[in-house]
C-alpha cells in the first residue's frame, strides 16, 4: 500500500503551535481585547446610548430628530475625551470649532460620519427652535437609524481595542 507524502510529513503536537521554518510570522492579525476607556468617555457613550432610546419613543419630528443629534454629538464627544489633546498656547484665540469639525484630525476613521452629522447641524438647530418641518418623521428616522450605527461603531472603537502582540526578544521600553 502506497504511502502519499503527507502521511509523511510531520504531525503538529496539539500542546502548541506549528513551529515556523521561517521564524514567527510578521503578519499577525490583532487580537481584540477589553480595555477601558476613560470614565467621562463611558459616561458620555452611556448619555447617548439614553438619548437614542429616548429619540426612539419620541412621536414629534423635531423632538425625536433633535435628541437623536445630541446622542450623535455626546457620541463624538466621548472619542474627543479619549483622543483630545490640549493645544499648544497660542497668543491669540482662534475660532471655536465644533466636535464635527475637530472629529476627523482626531479619528480619521470617523471623517464620513462627522461630515454626515455636520450637515445636520442646521437642521438640528431648526428643531430645537421649534420650527415647524424642520425635521420630517423620514428625517428623523433616518437620523436615529445613522446615530445607532455611529454610537455602535464607537462603543467598537473606544472600548474593544485592536491590540498586537509583542515581538519575542523585544521589550517595549527598548529602542
Amino acid at each position: 500500500m502506497a504511502h502519499s507524502s503527507a502521511a509523511a510529513a510531520p504531525r503538529r503536537r496539539a500542546d502548541g503551535p506549528a513551529p515556523s521554518p521561517t521564524g514567527p510570522a510578521q503578519d499577525v492579525h490583532p487580537v481584540v481585547r477589553r480595555t477601558t476607556a476613560p470614565p467621562a468617555a463611558l459616561d458620555l457613550l452611556a448619555q447617548a446610548r439614553a438619548g437614542l432610546e429616548e429619540a426612539a419613543v419620541l412621536d414629534v419630528p423635531n423632538e425625536r430628530y433633535a435628541t437623536a443629534h445630541l446622542a450623535a454629538l455626546r457620541t463624538a464627544a466621548a472619542v474627543l475625551a479619549v483622543r483630545g489633546r490640549p493645544e499648544p498656547s497660542r497668543r491669540r484665540r482662534e475660532r471655536i470649532r465644533s466636535a464635527w469639525e475637530i472629529l476627523p484630525e482626531l479619528a480619521p476613521e470617523l471623517a464620513e460620519w462627522s461630515a454626515l452629522f455636520a450637515a445636520g447641524a442646521t437642521r438640528r438647530a431648526r428643531a430645537e427652535a421649534g420650527i415647524p418641518g424642520a425635521a420630517g418623521r423620514r428625517d428623523a428616522d433616518d437620523l436615529l437609524r445613522d446615530v445607532a450605527m455611529f454610537l455602535r461603531l464607537v462603543e467598537r472603537l473606544l472600548v474593544l481595542q485592536p491590540v498586537l502582540p509583542q515581538p519575542r526578544g523585544e521589550r517595549p521600553d527598548a529602542g
